[in-house]
């Protein structure tokens, strides 16, 4: 992953680019229902060797019918704290 700054009017953040990695393992998931949900845990503060980050995309599929409902996406961010 490479670090970009994003840049707004009053500040400067950082969002990450992936570069080209053979390596990669990308999942597509085609046919949901409207009864399941996919969670992804996009960033991890351990430093134990698990993912850290996850990347994920949108992409239009040209195999989707014309008359198929849109896509709806629900974005919720959490902090999770764990104490031993």
């Amino acid at each position: 992953m490479v670090a970009s700054d994003l840049i707004y009017r009053h500040r400067v953040g950082e969002l990450y680019g992936v570069k080209y990695n053979p390596a990669h393992q990308w999942f597509y998931v085609p046919e949901m229902r409207t009864d399941e949900v996919l969670l992804l845990k996009c960033y991890d503060s351990a430093l134990d060797g698990r993912a850290r980050f996850l990347p994920h995309t949108a992409f239009i599929d040209p195999t989707t019918p014309p008359d198929a409902a849109p896509r709806e996406s629900i974005e919720l961010r959490t902090l999770v704290f764990h104490a031993k």
